[in-house]
């Protein structure tokens, strides 16, 4: 990229150099198995899951955080906390919404280096084009390095072959190591149509952090809910400020975009994935990785027995 400084290159590129020098120490075979990550659920006056509305991206993300307990509650001193918004393509411009809002994923850097995070860092694989001009189209890599995170290009070498002990369909397959040792993963997906799976949402969006996306496809559905068997994120954070209607994951049309103002935040991605179907007109189970996802116990699809806190600011 002609106008990428030296600086820009290292932070963007860092990883991939660390990683280059791990696969030739012989550290991108045989990962260390670690414990199922269980994403921590609500106490005292914490909210299960948060409905936000309002004009500033940055306040409703906020405020929706706040309602489940604050940044605190998720992110400790001296964590090692990944984000992983939807940065799927390197052409489109944040008002198509085909990429997760800059706004939010800013905001949640800030909260979670305030809160005393080590290091944010934020990765996505785009399925068109070259990582560095999906970053940067999608507005995410500017608002990122402002807001002090860190973006790093995912290494080929840093995916290893992971097991996932619960899985109905598929019994391991290659995951970002970086993203099962974090002591945080922040899931921050887009609310929008996909021709592929109806609707792209939370636990879709963690197929951004395996290798062999395309295989899914043979049953996408139950591999989606396998995978989020093995990958739990601490905290899901819901993008519905502007939703794709029609002609996903891409997007393309302005008409296609409509305007909801809104973010949806919880630790349980599955009772955020249902909610987000209501934004289409769907029902939770109408979309097979929800229904799964459910039936396997990762989450909750019924949001009327959970405590939700929905508010305007």
């Amino acid at each position: 990229m002609s106008t990428r400084t030296r600086r820009d290159f290292l932070r963007l590129a860092g990883a991939a150099g660390i990683g280059a020098a791990l696969g030739a120490a012989g550290c991108n075979t045989a990962p260390s198995e670690q414990p199922l990550s269980t994403p921590q659920g609500p106490s005292g006056d914490q909210a299960y899951m948060s409905i936000v509305h309002g004009s500033d991206p940055a306040a409703i993300t906020r405020a929706a955080v706040e309602a489940l307990g604050g940044m605190a509650r998720f992110v400790k001193q001296g964590d090692d906390v990944i984000v992983k918004p939807n940065i799927c393509v390197n052409y489109r411009t944040p008002e198509y919404a085909a990429t997760t809002n800059p706004v939010i994923v800013a905001t949640l850097v800030r909260m979670a280096l305030s809160t005393g995070a080590k290091r944010v860092r934020i990765m996505d694989t785009p399925y068109t084009g070259d990582p560095e001009t999906a970053y940067r189209e999608s507005g995410i890599y500017d608002a990122v390095i402002e807001a002090g995170g860190e973006m790093e290009v995912m290494s080929s070498v840093k995916y290893a072959s992971f097991d996932i002990p619960d899985g109905q369909d598929i019994r391991s397959w290659k995951i970002y190591r970086d993203v099962i040792e974090a002591d945080v993963l922040i899931n921050v997906p887009i609310a929008k149509h996909h021709g592929s799976s109806r609707l792209s949402l939370g636990s879709k969006n963690l197929m951004g952090v395996i290798e062999g996306a395309n295989q899914f496809h043979r049953n996408l559905h139950q591999r989606i809910a396998d995978l989020n068997s093995r990958v739990r994120p601490q905290l899901t954070v819901l993008d519905a400020v502007r939703i794709l209607t029609a002609h996903g994951p891409a997007g393309g049309n302005l008409a296609d975009v409509k305007q909801l103002d809104t973010v949806l935040a919880s630790h349980d991605t599955i009772t955020v994935d249902a909610y987000a179907t209501t934004f289409f007109d769907m029902h939770p189970e109408d979309i097979g990785y929800v229904r799964l996802g459910a039936e396997m116990g990762l989450g909750e699809a019924d949001w009327s027995k959970v405590r939700v806190e929905e508010l305007t600011v």
